[in-house]
């Protein structure tokens, strides 16, 4: 059974070889891409099923006599964020295929580039997941940047390459910082090896072992999104391509959050630094959430939002209990399908609205009500609404939080209940302007902003307008308008009255692909479904979160494979 370690990152690395041979038989790469990625989530089923019944499973790569060799280990934790980040990734794929196949983004999205390139990104996931040692670990963060680098910046649109440069620019900067705190856990231990390292940290001196954790702490931070290092992310994802930024919404900030998980528990379990953690949690929590409300386009509140609900990750993990390690892991599961269920959703309604804009949206309810459905559950469960598995995670994090009891554990638990309820205002106003109101009250709504620019402008202000969000390239912006670009952007010319009649013209003419509407119908029932198996889930978390607080079984079956 531990031949089948290697494969869920082994399987897409191939299956990118071979995409890449097949770049112009564009159907064949597409089939490839697709059982690759049926083969992983059939493989990580199988390794969640085995490592549920005992010890975690131990592979050595490479010619190497251990500890020199390459280690890959699946355990509760790690095959559960692989088995959830295949179906999403399989779910994302069918979903750009039915994209690219309508022809009406093949400028955008050059299939021959994405199905390759995705690959190699589904197999840095993985690799991250299973990685045994701190230089494999970024070795994955590394192909994690290649791939979503490449991904980020399809077709080559201005607002792409900009956002791109700087999610670039943050993560290089990162990626320095992981290589400055590898080299420095090398030079005080010898070793890069998780297990290793959680038995020689220990006769570190204390400040060398707090530098070392601080490092690294702070380059997952960096990677998690968490603030104040959460900066780059409201202006990198919405950006990208539909299916691109869904699966970047849903994955590549939790890889972040499980390294921090992974080596506070395995290399730091008697130093968590509980207050600093939840300092963070607090303040991502509550930032983020702010970002969010404020925004006027629904891709960019998402992404606030998924900044917001970081904080509720890190606040299980600075609990440093059983029941926050396992509200912890709940929660990432759970927000991995409903974050990419929501962008997927939005893409559904980019493409058939013409916009994400809250001034341009208006009666997709009516004139769609099958995408209304389709984000109207998602957004309830990310809001927390009973008793949808987003309410179930909370309620078990905040639960967590009380126990432990401490005035400013009690603090985060108020900011958690506070986050849950202004999201929920964040979803309800994007529910009534873009999908309750009709086009008229769009319309209505932007004329009368329109007008409110003009009369600023006579009465002497400058002539550009600093606080409109717009849609440009694909990409939202936010940029100084005139006047006249003000009225281009939201479609305003006062001598149309029935602009309304062509909007919903527009909703009725465009119509969505079965694959694309189906990867999506599907992901938000696998979010349903976590609500349903929510018992037997968090029994197997609260498993998992025990397996952590008890690091000996993860070091135990490392170390002992490699003395075979």
């Amino acid at each position: 059974m531990n031949l089948l370690v290697p494969l869920p990152v082994l399987l897409p690395l191939l299956g990118a070889g071979l995409a890449l041979m097949l770049t112009h038989r564009p159907h064949a790469q597409r089939a490839v891409t697709v059982v690759v990625l049926v083969m992983v989530v059939a493989i990580a089923g199988v390794l969640a099923y085995e490592t549920d019944k005992g010890a975690p499973l131990v592979v050595w790569i490479g010619a190497w006599d251990p500890p020199l060799g390459i280690s890959l280990v699946a355990d509760r934790l790690s095959v559960l964020m692989l088995l959830v980040s295949a179906v999403v990734a399989l779910a994302v794929l069918v979903y750009s295929i039915g994209q690219g196949m309508t022809g009406d983004d093949a400028e955008e999205t050059p299939v021959s580039i994405y199905h390759p390139t995705y690959l190699v990104l589904v197999a840095g996931v993985a690799n991250a997941f299973l990685a045994g040692d701190l230089f494999n670990l970024f070795v994955s963060f590394e192909m994690l940047l290649f791939a979503s680098y490449v991904l980020l910046t399809l077709g080559g649109t201005e607002g792409r390459i900009r956002a791109g440069t700087i999610y670039v620019v943050v993560n290089v900067l990162s990626s320095f910082l992981f290589l400055i705190s590898i080299a420095v856990v090398y030079a005080a231990t010898g070793t890069v090896n998780l297990a290793q390292l959680s038995e020689r940290l220990t006769v570190l001196p204390e400040g060398v072992a707090l530098i070392i954790q601080l490092l690294l702490l702070t380059t997952f931070a960096i990677k998690a999104a968490v603030f104040p290092l959460s900066f780059w992310l409201p202006d990198s994802y919405p950006t990208a391509p539909a299916p691109v930024t869904a699966v970047f919404a849903g994955l590549l900030t939790k890889v972040g959050v499980y390294a921090m998980l992974r080596t506070q528990t395995l290399l730091f379990p008697d130093q968590p630094l509980t207050t600093l953690l939840l300092w963070a949690a607090l303040l991502t929590m509550l930032i983020g959430i702010l970002g969010a409300i404020a925004q006027s386009d629904i891709k960019r509140m998402l992404s606030f939002t998924l900044v917001s609900h970081i904080g509720f990750m890190v606040f299980g993990i600075a609990l440093a209990t059983t029941a926050g390690f396992s509200g912890a892991i709940f929660y990432v599961a759970h927000h991995i399908t409903i974050q990419t269920a929501l962008f997927l959703v939005l893409g559904l309604v980019e493409r058939r609205a013409g916009s994400t804009s809250l001034l341009k949206l208006g009666g997709v309810a009516r004139l769609a009500p099958l995408l209304a459905v389709m984000f109207f559950i998602p957004a309830m469960n990310l809001a927390g609404i009973p008793p949808l598995s987003g309410f179930l995670g909370k309620v078990g994090l905040l639960s967590a939080g009380i126990e432990v009891g401490t005035p400013l554990a009690l603090a985060v638990v108020a900011a958690g209940t506070l986050t849950s309820l202004l999201t929920l205002y964040a979803v309800a106003k994007t529910w009534n302007l873009a999908f309750w109101r009709t086009p008229e009250q769009a319309h209505e709504m932007a004329h009368a902003i329109a007008a409110q620019d003009e009369e600023t402008v006579r009465h002497g202000e400058p002539r550009l307008v600093h606080r409109r969000n717009y849609v440009h390239g694909g990409s939202q912006r936010i940029d100084d308008l005139t006047i006249q670009q003000a009225r281009a952007t939201v479609a305003v010319e006062e001598d149309d009255p029935d602009l309304h009649e062509l909007l919903e013209k527009r909703l009725l003419d465009r119509h969505l692909p079965l694959s694309m509407t189906g990867a999506t119908a599907a992901l938000v029932a696998v979010s349903v479904a976590i609500t349903v198996v929510a018992g037997p889930l968090f029994g197997y978390t609260d498993r998992a979160a025990a397996n952590l607080l008890d690091r000996t079984v993860y070091v135990d079956a490392v170390l002992t494979e490699r003395t075979r």
